[in-house]
């Protein structure tokens, strides 16, 4: 079964437009200071929905896919690890931190909390462009290659 994933593919194309924005130096220097944090405060916001994609699409394509053993991970650590086994992305510590990151939003409004997570999104968006490629080329497939994940 194919996944449709339009929805993440438009989310992160979604976050990088924004943070391209807020990161051009000349755009942000002629906005106020209102304006600015309005720009950064959306790019949380695409972090936050790009982020609750990526991991439901990882888990969608374990059930699908995965040994019977892989596919129902029992905790969000669990299934990073085990998306990073079949390839789905690179390495599961930056998916602890955008885990964490992430539940940091959902809490609490903090000046500094909001520019920790702002940081980190930038780095989040290389990862999750990754795991969209991993899914693209991995979609519909029945079996994939699992010596890896072994």
């Amino acid at each position: 079964m194919e996944l449709d994933l339009t929805s993440l593919s438009e989310a992160i194309r979604a976050m990088g437009e924004t943070l391209a924005r807020a990161e051009d130096d000349k755009l942000m220097g002629s906005l106020d200071e209102v304006t600015q944090n309005a720009i950064r405060a959306g790019v949380i916001q695409h972090f936050e929905f790009t982020y609750e994609l990526s991991w439901k699409f990882i888990q969608r394509w374990l059930r699908l896919n995965a040994s019977a053993s892989d596919a129902e991970p029992l905790t969000r650590r669990e299934l990073f690890r085990t998306a990073a086994r079949y390839g789905l992305i690179t390495d599961p510590q930056p998916w602890f931190g955008y885990s964490e990151s992430r539940n940091l939003t959902s809490h609490t409004y903090d000046r500094a909390v909001a520019e920790r997570v702002y940081a980190v999104a930038g780095r989040f968006l290389a990862d999750s462009r990754f795991l969209l490629e991993q899914l693209e080329l991995r979609n519909d497939s029945t079996r994939p290659d699992t010596t890896e994940a072994g």
